[in-house]
């Protein structure tokens, strides 16, 4: 665990990163294990780096060798926000296709009924589900709120029955376009502040995010190692 910047570092990068104008706000700044350099973490689970006096700033990687070995701080950290940040989201929010038997993992799934490797990864749900993987959809409009994909997710999230409704409209078959408070541009949010830039995006249960589709049997692998 690492104090809190002291109020003196801390305002001077609040300042300078002001000046940038970031997309996410801030968070929160703590003295890093590096000396002198300091931890700015921000909504959603990206991490920033910055001198004490706020002068330089850091995007990228920060590794420690532990026992001979380097260990991704900065990943770590990341996971560890990023998981915590879905969790916090209600299943109730999602649509979700529960593992056969036993569930043995999960992995929330950032997907566009538009977009062809999203339909690709979703004729595969059945597998992992019999792999016991718990699968969770979250809405990301790869074109932008207001786009026709973003059209498609709310008139699922809008219908009674979200997974009948999520299969006919991968399938290319009509649903009836309801309308309802849904949580499909607050989603578009999350994804976006989690550092999604695309469909599909898997979010494994420890915070990993892995870009684009994976065989079934992949992502099972993938989502077993992190439960």
């Amino acid at each position: 665990m690492f104090a809190v910047a002291d109020a003196a570092p801390d305002q001077a990068i609040r300042k300078t990163l002001d000046s940038l104008q970031l997309e996410l706000p801030v968070e929160s700044i703590s003295p890093s294990p590096l000396n002198g350099l300091y931890e700015v973490k921000l909504k959603g689970g990206r991490v920033l780096y910055a001198s004490a006096d706020g002068q330089f700033v850091v995007q990228g990687y920060l590794f420690q060798v532990q026992n001979g070995k380097p260990v991704n701080l900065t990943e770590k950290t990341e996971r560890l926000a990023i998981s915590k940040t879905i969790n916090a989201i209600p299943l109730s929010d999602m649509v979700v296709y529960p593992a056969v038997g036993e569930t043995k993992s999960h992995i929330t799934v950032f997907t566009d009924t538009t977009c062809p490797y999203c339909h690709k990864l979703h004729e595969e749900v059945g597998q992992l589900n019999k792999m016991g993987v718990e699968v969770r959809y979250m809405a990301f409009p790869r074109q932008g709120l207001g786009s026709p994909g973003d059209e498609q997710l709310q008139a699922v999230w809008c219908s009674k029955d979200r997974k009948s409704a999520m299969d006919r409209m991968v399938d290319g078959k009509d649903i009836k376009a309801a309308k309802c408070d849904n949580p499909v541009s607050k989603q578009y949010e999350i994804g976006q502040s989690i550092g999604v830039n695309g469909t599909p995006a898997i979010v494994l249960a420890d915070g990993q995010v892995i870009p684009g589709y994976q065989p079934a049997a992949q992502v099972a692998k993938l989502a077993m190692g992190a439960k």
